[in-house]
């Protein structure tokens, strides 16, 4: 589902997109919140009403991964970028492992 799928589908399905805004936390900017909300709306339909606790817990799941940087394991991960597969982060940040670092730094 692309940008404009996500919007027409909102368009086509106002009281669904009302609901998933009010599971935007207060602390979520609009950088991280509408990746997060196209997510929700890419796999709202995939979940019954009583598993939405799940899904959202799953968008969190993403968005910590691709916006702070933590780290799940491989299984949950692998689910969740399946999940966001072809949804468009725009200036997503870069993380290093601490390993990583410790390499560079040894080979200066």
């Amino acid at each position: 589902m692309s940008t404009l799928d996500v919007e027409d589908f909102i368009q086509q399905n106002r009281a669904l997109a009302e609901q998933v805004e009010t599971f935007r936390g207060y602390w979520e900017s609009d950088k991280h919140w509408e990746p997060r909300r196209e997510f929700i709306l890419r796999n709202i339909t995939e979940y019954e009403f009583q598993q939405l606790d799940k899904l959202l817990a799953l968008s969190m799941v993403w968005a910590n991964n691709v916006f702070l940087g933590c780290r799940y394991s491989t299984e949950l991960l692998e689910k969740v970028k399946e999940m966001a597969e072809g949804i468009v982060v725009e200036d997503a940040p870069v993380f290093k492992t601490r390993d990583e670092i410790m390499k560079k730094q040894q080979g200066r």
